[in-house]
């Protein structure tokens, strides 16, 4: 049997008009390699699905008219395996490794520095006073509390400075508790790291108190030294602004909430699950007895609609089906900025969450670990992430009831 095409690729149409094809890339970065299948062989790649043999592989391409079959076949073979996107031992070998590294690392690199945000500092520092400068932070507003995108800055910059300029300009010592969509780890999981957290304005310190607390009294719900940290950008964008404002060594509890699939899927609360449950609590523990020394910073996104996520109709930003997401969004921000876990998780359950709310599971975290908070929507956006799907987000902001 051919191996399975591994399930957490990105696969997309490529976006290059001279290689038109199948675009396939992994975002867990086990592999650097990116491979555009012609359309002509995309039919193949659904051989690769550890049911079919060379045998019906050949067949295929023989259908499509290729001539010389077996030299196509083994090309086509050789670079998904050499690529390791197969489900075979290349693979398994390099994702042992790359995990090792990450696990025995001291500081967790920056992944999206030159590609999210500038890598060269004059520039970053020029683009982060684009944003957003310290003068713009609150004076005395209580803000205790903000959400903020996790899209690339450049696409989403002014819902960023609506919510972090809502900070205020003296954190004191605060510790940032930071929520952040976990897009690749397992559901029902939380993701913690003890490692420094380097950008190029330089490294953020954990605060090893708090992530030893969760992950000794939440054992079975967290995911120590979770390799999902090294590729994630939910929570290295929010690292950036944090550092931006505040200087470099701000002390910060990085995690990546796994999505509540379980829930939205199967019916009841995400807490139903026991392991949830113990870390939600122990989360609210902390926020109950520690309140004034931490602010939360959640890293989220909104919906995701249009042919990237499988719709079958492109999307365009404020515009046709789009209004009636707005709409939508703005229900459930209003059960966000009401501090009602309940109903906004009820929303999300409705039709299994079509608008593919990612930021859904901090959210989620937030409003059940911090009770009593009140939002504010400080600005709300729409954004063509390419010409056929759309991306939406907001800035928030929370305080006290």
């Amino acid at each position: 049997m051919l191996p399975a095409l591994r399930r957490d690729l990105d696969i997309m149409p490529s976006p290059v008009p001279d290689r038109p094809g199948i675009l396939l890339r992994d975002p867990m970065r086990y592999s650097d390699a990116v491979l555009v299948i012609p359309y002509a062989l995309a039919s193949a790649l659904a051989c690769f699905d550890g049911q079919h043999g060379e045998l019906e592989l050949h067949d295929v391409l023989l259908q499509h008219g290729f001539l010389n079959v077996a030299r196509i076949q083994q090309q086509l073979i050789q670079a998904l395996q050499t690529s390791a996107f197969l489900e075979d031992e290349t693979y398994a070998r390099l994702r042992h490794s790359r995990e090792n590294e990450f696990a025995e690392a001291e500081v967790r690199e920056p992944a999206h520095a030159g590609s999210g945000y500038p890598n060269d500092l004059p520039l970053l520092n020029e683009t982060m006073h684009g944003y957003i400068d310290r003068e713009q932070l609150s004076d005395g507003r209580a803000t205790m509390a903000i959400a903020a995108p996790h899209v690339s800055p450049f696409g989403g910059w002014q819902c960023y400075q609506a919510a972090y300029k809502s900070l205020p300009r003296d954190p004191g010592g605060r510790t940032f508790m930071v929520l952040g969509t976990s897009h690749y780890g397992p559901p029902d999981k939380f993701g913690i790291t003890r490692k420094r957290f380097r950008t190029p304005l330089g490294d953020a310190l954990p605060n090893t108190k708090i992530i030893d607390r969760l992950s000794t009294r939440a054992a079975r719900a967290v995911t120590e030294e979770d390799y999902c940290h090294s590729v994630e950008h939910s929570i290295e964008f929010q690292v950036l602004f944090l550092q931006w404002l505040y200087g470099p060594r701000i002390s910060i509890v990085p995690i990546l909430c796994g999505s509540f699939a379980r829930s939205i899927y199967g019916g009841g609360k995400p807490e139903q699950n026991d392991d949830v449950n113990r870390f939600l609590g122990e989360l609210g523990e902390i926020a109950g007895g520690a309140s004034g020394d931490l602010t939360w910073v959640l890293g989220v996104d909104m919906a995701h609609v249009g042919r990237r996520y499988g719709d079958a109709k492109a999307a365009h930003a404020n515009r046709e089906h789009m209004i009636e997401v707005a709409e939508r969004d703005m229900v459930r921000n209003q059960r966000v900025a009401a501090g009602d876990a309940v109903g906004f998780w009820e929303l999300i359950q409705q039709n299994r969450d079509d608008l593919r709310w990612c930021g859904s599971s901090p959210f989620y975290t937030f409003l059940r670990a911090v009770t009593g908070v009140r939002g504010t929507l400080e600005r709300y956006e729409q954004w063509n992430i390419d010409d056929a799907s759309v991306v939406s987000f907001a800035g928030i902001s929370f305080t006290r009831a």
